[in-house]
């Protein structure tokens, strides 16, 4: 009986038990991070992927891009009705990256990024958020060093 008043209502049964107590599969459902987290670290990955390349620091790119394929990933589980258009930027936009940080080609790779950032708009606009604009900062953030890791040096400002 309570399983037929769960179901009628769209709840499951099932529970997950954490030290502070139990929630329904639904609770923790509900709670998975909509598309605006994921889109932050997406941004700040995709800014991080931009200036480890331009630092001549590729290992540190790809893995930048690779966090950002990651979140996709995620968000195609959490927020399904995307995994199409997700799918599709990342065979016509990341893609591309990847191969120019491959090739450790800065000119391809400027190119290809600015693609990345005129296909985030059309995808935006197709989603009915015009609003939205990926814009690089001017500057990287300073917690990394995104230049060539053999000449990191510990201590210095910049890292060099």
């Amino acid at each position: 009986m309570i399983r037929a008043g769960l179901e009628a209502h769209g709840m499951s049964e099932i529970k997950a038990k954490t030290r502070h107590g139990e929630m329904s599969i639904d609770q923790l459902a509900e709670i998975q991070p909509g598309m605006a987290a994921v889109m932050k670290e997406v941004g700040e990955r995709f800014t991080q992927t931009y200036y480890a390349a331009k630092g001549g620091n590729w290992k540190l790119a790809a893995h930048h891009l690779n966090q950002v394929r990651a979140e996709f990933r995620k968000a195609k589980v959490t927020r399904p009705k995307f995994a199409d258009d997700l799918d599709a930027y990342d065979k016509e936009f990341l893609l591309p990256i990847f191969e120019s940080i491959r090739d450790r080609d800065w000119v391809k790779f400027e190119s290809t990024f600015k693609n990345g950032e005129v296909g985030s708009d059309l995808y935006h606009d197709k989603r009915g958020y015009p609003h939205i604009r990926y814009v690089l900062p001017k500057e990287p953030r300073s917690d990394l060093f995104l230049g060539p890791p053999e000449k990191f040096v510990r201590g210095s400002a910049t890292g060099v």
